[in-house]
Protein backbone atom coordinates (compact mmCIF):
# COMPACT_ATOMS: atom_id res chain seq x y z
CA UNK A 1 0.00 0.00 0.00
CA UNK A 2 1.58 2.93 -1.08
CA UNK A 3 1.32 6.37 -0.05
CA UNK A 4 -0.85 5.81 3.01
CA UNK A 5 0.35 8.57 5.34
CA UNK A 6 -1.54 11.85 5.92
CA UNK A 7 -1.15 14.64 4.12
CA UNK A 8 -0.75 17.43 6.85
CA UNK A 9 -1.56 20.30 4.00
CA UNK A 10 -4.35 23.01 5.31
CA UNK A 11 -6.45 21.42 2.21
CA UNK A 12 -6.13 17.58 3.22
CA UNK A 13 -6.72 18.45 6.50
CA UNK A 14 -10.06 19.92 6.22
CA UNK A 15 -10.74 16.82 3.73
CA UNK A 16 -9.42 14.42 6.54
CA UNK A 17 -11.63 16.65 9.12
CA UNK A 18 -14.90 16.49 7.49
CA UNK A 19 -14.87 12.63 6.57
CA UNK A 20 -13.93 11.71 10.49
CA UNK A 21 -17.01 13.93 10.74
CA UNK A 22 -18.97 12.47 8.90
CA UNK A 23 -17.60 9.00 10.78
CA UNK A 24 -15.30 7.30 8.56
CA UNK A 25 -11.80 6.72 10.21
CA UNK A 26 -8.49 6.15 8.51
CA UNK A 27 -8.49 2.32 9.19
CA UNK A 28 -10.53 2.31 5.60
CA UNK A 29 -8.22 2.32 2.19
CA UNK A 30 -11.31 4.18 1.23
CA UNK A 31 -10.32 7.20 3.26
CA UNK A 32 -7.38 8.22 1.63
CA UNK A 33 -8.71 7.11 -1.79
CA UNK A 34 -11.88 9.70 -0.93
CA UNK A 35 -9.75 12.44 0.39
CA UNK A 36 -7.50 11.99 -2.50
CA UNK A 37 -10.46 12.00 -5.22
CA UNK A 38 -11.95 14.94 -2.92
CA UNK A 39 -8.25 16.93 -2.98
CA UNK A 40 -8.02 16.37 -7.01
CA UNK A 41 -11.95 17.73 -7.30
CA UNK A 42 -11.28 21.05 -5.53
CA UNK A 43 -8.28 21.61 -7.88
CA UNK A 44 -10.50 20.55 -11.06
CA UNK A 45 -13.80 20.35 -10.22
CA UNK A 46 -14.43 19.60 -14.27
CA UNK A 47 -12.87 15.79 -13.03
CA UNK A 48 -16.58 15.06 -11.49
CA UNK A 49 -17.95 15.49 -15.01
CA UNK A 50 -15.40 12.42 -15.92
CA UNK A 51 -15.10 9.93 -12.90
CA UNK A 52 -14.14 6.84 -14.77
CA UNK A 53 -11.85 8.03 -16.92
CA UNK A 54 -10.10 11.06 -15.26
CA UNK A 55 -10.55 11.14 -11.39
CA UNK A 56 -10.58 7.38 -10.19
CA UNK A 57 -7.52 6.65 -12.73
CA UNK A 58 -5.33 9.40 -11.14
CA UNK A 59 -6.66 8.38 -7.80
CA UNK A 60 -5.50 4.69 -8.27
CA UNK A 61 -2.38 6.02 -10.14
CA UNK A 62 -1.06 7.73 -6.94
CA UNK A 63 -2.28 4.61 -4.89
CA UNK A 64 -1.02 1.59 -7.29
CA UNK A 65 -4.26 0.13 -7.77
CA UNK A 66 -6.91 0.11 -10.84
CA UNK A 67 -9.81 2.33 -10.91
CA UNK A 68 -12.49 0.01 -10.17
CA UNK A 69 -10.85 -0.64 -6.49
CA UNK A 70 -10.79 3.11 -6.45
CA UNK A 71 -14.47 2.92 -7.07
CA UNK A 72 -15.57 0.03 -4.78
CA UNK A 73 -13.50 1.89 -1.94
CA UNK A 74 -15.24 5.04 -2.20
CA UNK A 75 -18.86 3.68 -2.38
CA UNK A 76 -17.62 1.98 1.07
CA UNK A 77 -16.68 5.15 2.59
CA UNK A 78 -20.12 6.75 1.00
CA UNK A 79 -22.28 4.17 2.62
CA UNK A 80 -20.65 4.20 6.10
CA UNK A 81 -20.94 7.74 6.13
CA UNK A 82 -25.00 7.12 5.53
CA UNK A 83 -25.17 4.71 8.43
CA UNK A 84 -23.58 6.63 10.69
CA UNK A 85 -24.25 10.58 9.55
CA UNK A 86 -27.04 10.73 7.46
CA UNK A 87 -28.34 14.01 8.50
CA UNK A 88 -24.37 15.92 8.58
CA UNK A 89 -24.36 14.35 5.17
CA UNK A 90 -27.74 15.78 3.94
CA UNK A 91 -26.44 19.01 5.51
CA UNK A 92 -23.52 18.93 3.36
CA UNK A 93 -25.76 18.19 0.49
CA UNK A 94 -27.94 21.14 1.19
CA UNK A 95 -30.97 18.37 0.16
CA UNK A 96 -32.62 15.61 1.66
CA UNK A 97 -30.56 12.21 0.27
CA UNK A 98 -33.23 9.58 -0.27
CA UNK A 99 -31.17 7.11 -0.88
CA UNK A 100 -27.41 6.80 -0.11
CA UNK A 101 -25.44 8.62 -2.69
CA UNK A 102 -23.30 7.32 -5.60
CA UNK A 103 -19.48 7.29 -5.59
CA UNK A 104 -19.44 10.66 -7.65
CA UNK A 105 -21.98 12.02 -5.73
CA UNK A 106 -20.50 11.73 -2.63
CA UNK A 107 -17.22 13.10 -4.03
CA UNK A 108 -19.39 15.99 -5.54
CA UNK A 109 -20.93 16.61 -2.44
CA UNK A 110 -17.67 16.88 -0.30
CA UNK A 111 -15.79 18.81 -2.95
CA UNK A 112 -18.82 21.37 -2.80
CA UNK A 113 -19.10 21.92 0.90
CA UNK A 114 -15.14 23.10 0.87
CA UNK A 115 -14.42 24.44 -2.34
CA UNK A 116 -15.99 27.67 -0.98
CA UNK A 117 -13.72 27.29 1.99
CA UNK A 118 -10.62 27.13 -0.22
CA UNK A 119 -11.27 29.95 -1.50
CA UNK A 120 -12.38 31.90 1.59
CA UNK A 121 -16.28 32.37 0.44
CA UNK A 122 -17.54 30.75 3.59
Amino acid sequence: MKNMIFDTSAEMTDIYDLLLRLGVTANYIGFFHTAFAVHLAIQEPERLLLVTKCLYPEVAGQYQTNWSCVERNIRMIAEIAWNRSRPFLEELARRPLMDRPKASEFLAILAAYLLPRQYGDT
